[in-house]
């Protein structure tokens, strides 16, 4: 029976993507590691950031990025300003960077246009409103040692307004993840707040579709890694309440849909890192899609046993769950959601290229 067929397909795919795979990859990364050839290496860094209408955190960030524990001659920190129209430019220069001014065209484009202009050995790439440790730059190129890596991330950890840390139980799995899939050899999306790539691997892609998820698969189809480096740690203030979160992946998630629709993502992959990608990217994006299938397909089947019934059930407790504000139950459930509002949207009216601050993260 077809309504049948439906019910195991999308009950299949959803145990597949959140709970067998993760499972998979840890136990084939500890039974295979490839490992990253690490050493102390200063290779010159370019840290860019790019920043529109920062001037409430752009001289903390320059402060932070400044105080790094490596060598002053090596680094160079640039703010490429997508027309910003505050005092961002004028406070980023007062505090020691040096300023690239773009025409409004969105992240990517002030990214792409400050890595023409300087020349460093790798660049690296951070947010306005993060924080980096002391040792972070030193712990992300310290993966450059390994010929074969050609992008590395670090750590994104997020915090609230008391300064408490704010890692729920699915970003901590998130991030166990990632670092089986770099164990593996390579992971499948990276981390915007902390991450730097060689300048010869440097790649200009779509403006719409950035660099975390983007930059990942483009350095394995091109015969490269791409890592994870946890000891690499940057800090960033938390989205306020898990509607402005959900608000966030609505936005992300549509540029992430046109990379998997558009990007050509799964050309030229080894068999492995095509089933991580499938497995974490594709059917992640497509959760939304198919609990809808799986909802639809186990009210029409409710009446054939209890099978059926339990499955019903437990679907509903979880929505149930999420409407009175059980945590991990209700992040679940907005975010999973976001997927399906995000393809909604690209599908209606495509992806901006250009962005504003997320509310209440500065």
């Amino acid at each position: 029976m077809a309504v049948e067929l439906l019910f195991w397909i999308s009950f299949g795919a959803l145990v597949w993507t959140h709970a067998a795979y993760p499972l998979a990859a840890a136990a084939l990364a500890r039974a295979r590691p490839r490992r990253v050839r690490a050493g102390d290496v200063l290779p010159t860094v370019t840290i860019v950031v790019a920043a529109h209408n920062e001037e409430t955190v752009i001289e903390r960030r320059i402060a932070n990025l400044r105080a790094l524990d490596y060598p002053a001659d090596r680094l160079e920190i640039v703010v490429s300003s997508d027309a910003s129209t505050d005092r961002t430019e004028e406070l980023a220069e007062a505090a020691g960077a040096r300023v690239i001014r773009n025409p409004r065209g969105g992240k990517v484009a002030a990214q792409d246009h400050a890595v023409r202009e300087t020349s460093s050995d790798v660049v690296a790439f951070s947010d306005a409103n993060a924080t980096w440790t002391p040792d972070a730059l030193r712990k992300l190129v310290r993966n450059f040692a390994d010929p074969d890596v050609a992008y590395v991330c670090g750590r994104a950890n997020l915090y609230t307004d008391e300064g408490k840390t704010k890692e729920g139980a699915y970003w901590r799995y998130e991030l166990a993840l990632r670092a089986d899939e770099s164990r593996l050899g390579s992971i499948t999306g990276g981390n915007g707040p902390i991450y730097a790539v060689r300048r010869e691997d440097y790649v200009e892609v779509d403006p719409r579709f950035g660099h975390d998820l983007s930059f990942p698969y483009l350095m394995v189809q091109r015969g490269r890694r791409a890592v994870y480096d946890p000891d690499a740690n940057s800090y960033e203030k938390a989205t306020p309440t898990s509607e402005d979160e959900y608000r966030r992946k609505v936005r992300m998630f549509e540029h992430c849909w046109a990379i998997v629709l558009e990007g050509k993502m799964l050309r030229r992959l080894r068999p492995l890192y095509l089933v991580e990608v499938l497995s974490h990217r594709h059917l992640r994006y497509a959760s939304g899609l198919l609990h809808l299938v799986l909802l639809g397909t186990t009210a029409a089947l409710v009446t054939r046993g209890p099978l059926y019934q339990v499955a019903l059930g437990l679907q509903l407790g979880l929505l149930a769950a999420a409407a009175f504000g059980v945590g991990v139950a209700r992040y679940y459930v907005l975010v999973t959601w976001a997927t399906v509002a995000s393809l909604v949207n690209y599908l209606r009216r495509g992806v901006s290229v250009t962005w504003e601050v997320a509310e209440g993260t500065r």
